[in-house]
């Protein structure tokens, strides 16, 4: 955590502490806190100090794992398994020791302690700005090299799919698949089938994935489309990662597009209108662009070439359809946006760059790659290569 950064941040609000009532699973509190507890905890920054207040499940653990300044247990407060009452007393008496009496919550924090508190005498204000996610969105040499190191597992799982998909068979008439689908072993190749290779191989790497996208045809023309059933030749096949790290908990993101045999004549010439998108948009890159440069970039490229755009056409359901990327970090999606309006880049800001353009009567095409903004440009460490015909 960058404190001074934090302290930056939060020096024009009115309050006196920061509050976050959640688990883990909320990137903030895992940022702010440094704990990895499953379930919802207080974290109050105050003071230019951390404080946490866990149960005793979680005490021992906390001291250990936390990168807080004190740690509490709710047993401190002579409270353990007590009604709701009881605990928000609790809350507010572990607010007020620190010398608390207005605090900020993030936008999404819950409502039920922010009115307990308050019916307790505390102020609640919220942080409509989610200041935390700007702390974040800057990364330290450490955070950049725990991302670096998601990725690194990222291409090899990226390998591992490839390998799959270019060592296939295409069924042809005297097969019992239907002609054109990619075969493993004799049977047909599937999305699923990817992917877990994909799952499988991270694991191996001290990553983990819920879901991962490996989507051909017509299932590629939708961004967000897992992809599923068996896949085909001739045919663009999206196969989107975006890992986790076990032992940081930091993400890392690319994406790839493969054809087995022959692409078409538009599947080729959308392939490289989107590298050449890529690298404009990388090109675009510096302290001090905005996100909306860098995505301006990229949709110039395919407006020239006559391809619709969000930023030409808001309605438009085909051509390049998203922004042109997003922050990585604790996230997955955290900030800054390529994107109309998106803000100023900094140095230590981690983002990808993945132009794409979609047409269910074609298919999809994208490719994505993760850098770094350094003081005097990028950094891409993306160290896989581009390549359409497998």
């Amino acid at each position: 955590m960058n404190r001074a950064r934090l302290d930056d941040r939060l020096a024009d609000l009115d309050t006196d502490g920061y509050l976050i009532d959640a688990s883990q699973d909320d990137a903030n509190q895992l940022y702010l806190s440094g704990f990895t507890g499953p379930d919802p905890f207080l974290t109050l920054y105050a003071d230019g100090e951390v404080h946490l207040l866990v149960s005793g499940l979680e005490y021992g653990r906390a001291r250990e794992e936390a990168t807080a300044d004190t740690v509490e247990r709710h047993a401190d407060y002579d409270y353990e398994y007590g009604g709701r009452e009881a605990r928000n007393d609790m809350y507010a008496r572990f607010v007020r020791d620190k010398g608390v009496d207005f605090v900020s919550m993030p936008p999404r924090g819950p409502v039920g302690t922010a009115d307990a508190l308050r019916e307790r005498g505390i102020d609640v204000a919220v942080d409509a700005d989610d200041r935390l996610q700007d702390v974040r969105a800057v990364k330290t040499d450490a955070e950049v090299g725990a991302i670096r190191e998601a990725q690194r597992a990222n291409e090899a799982a990226m390998r591992a799919a490839e390998e799959l998909i270019a060592g296939v068979d295409v069924a042809g008439e005297s097969d019992d698949a239907e002609r054109g689908v990619l075969l493993h072993g004799g049977e047909p190749l599937t999305s699923e089938q990817v992917a877990q290779e994909i799952e499988m191989t991270l694991l191996r790497h001290g990553c983990a994935l819920d879901q991962t996208i490996v989507a051909g045809g017509a299932q590629a023309a939708d961004p967000h489309d897992r992809g599923s059933g068996a896949l085909r030749a001739n045919e663009a096949i999206i196969v989107d990662i975006f890992p986790r790290s076990k032992a940081t908990k930091y993400n890392a993101d690319m994406t790839r597009t493969f054809c087995v045999g022959e692409p078409s004549e538009t599947l080729r010439e959308w392939y490289d209108l989107t590298e050449r998108a890529l690298d404009a948009a990388l090109d675009a890159v510096e302290p001090g662009a905005t996100g909306e440069d860098v995505h301006a970039a990229a949709c110039e490229v395919y407006e020239d070439a006559g391809e619709p755009t969000f930023r030409t056409d808001p309605e438009t359901e085909t051509g390049f359809i998203h922004s042109t990327g997003h922050g990585v970090g604790l996230d997955v999606h955290e900030s800054p946006r390529l994107a109309s309006g998106g803000e100023e880049l900094e140095p230590g800001h981690v983002i990808t760059v993945e132009p794409g353009l979609y047409d269910p009567e074609v298919g999809g095409v994208r490719i994505e790659d993760i850098a770094v903004v350094t003081e005097d440009g990028y950094e891409n460490f993306t160290e896989y290569s581009i390549e359409f015909e497998v």
